[in-house]
């Protein structure tokens, strides 16, 4: 059974279309990343599987339950979730923000939690200082240590690397991988395809609210997705720490036409 599941799921913002029968399935022990152009529906698709984004048709579940059905004290113990906004309106200290990841323990526990996801996380230096004090980087991993204390069967993660230092990108995406072997099913949306490429079991690319392609990273990243929903030519290669995406052109939309391109790892 899958742990996140969106069924034909479609949804509005605005009275703009933001989902269109969005089918997505994450089962417990994998990482899946959403990736596709600013604007495709990744947020609005997992803000659906957060019971966040009302669902003009279709459903959500967690757990196989369907999202709307669930209490707020179930969703949290089915599924964790990290948004894409990172304020923090109190100048709390990062254990006690990273501590309400845990509502359910009592306060000790809920701190050793923290205390624990704070570690995970490279910022147990930070427990003690108010995230008010701090950089967008070190609230980012505070707010993402928030997540990890939760220990739910899921987590989706909202562009958890956003505003990260290449270092600590890579710690994070190796922390998800570990948490998905562990046996948690992990939904990360990200931009950079290289790393999408490199960490995700399966990937599944978004364009105008729809799914355009699902499976292993490269086939889901085929040269004909590519071209069609982010507009760039490129080339596979393999590398020692996993698949790059090399040779990359923007398409210029004449057939067959590419201009340079100066970011070839996150067009979106």
């Amino acid at each position: 059974m899958s742990a996140l599941e969106l069924v034909g799921a479609t949804a509005r913002l605005g009275g703009r279309a933001v989902l269109e029968a969005v089918d997505v399935a994450v089962a417990p022990g994998e990482l899946v990343a959403l990736v596709g152009p600013n604007g495709a529906g990744k947020s609005s698709a997992i803000r659906a599987l957060a019971g966040l984004l009302p669902l003009t048709g279709g459903e959500a579940r967690l757990g196989g339950a369907a999202v709307t059905a669930l209490p707020g004290r179930e969703r949290a113990a089915r599924a964790a979730y990290l948004p894409q906004e990172r304020r923090i309106a109190w100048n709390l200290p990062a254990i006690e923000v990273a501590a309400l990841g845990a509502p359910f323990l009592a306060g000790p526990q809920a701190f050793a939690a923290a205390r624990r996801a704070l570690e995970q996380v490279e910022a147990g230096r930070l427990a003690d200082r108010g995230v008010a004090e701090m950089s967008g980087g070190e609230r980012a991993r505070v707010l993402l240590a928030r997540a990890l204390a939760a220990d739910a069967a899921a987590l989706m993660a909202d562009e958890p690397i956003a505003g990260l230092d290449p270092d600590a990108q890579l710690m994070v995406l190796e922390l998800l991988r570990g948490r998905a072997r562990a046996g948690q099913a992990v939904l990360a949306s990200l931009h950079d395809l290289s790393l999408a490429a490199r960490y995700a079991d399966r990937v599944i690319v978004l364009d105008a609210g729809r799914v355009v392609a699902d499976g292993p990273p490269l086939q889901a990243l085929a040269p004909e997705v590519l071209a069609r929903v982010f507009g760039l030519a490129g080339r596979w290669i393999e590398a020692p720490e996993g698949p790059l995406l090399s040779g990359v052109r923007y398409c210029d939309g004449s057939e067959g036409g590419v201009r340079s391109s100066g970011s070839p790892s996150n067009p979106g």
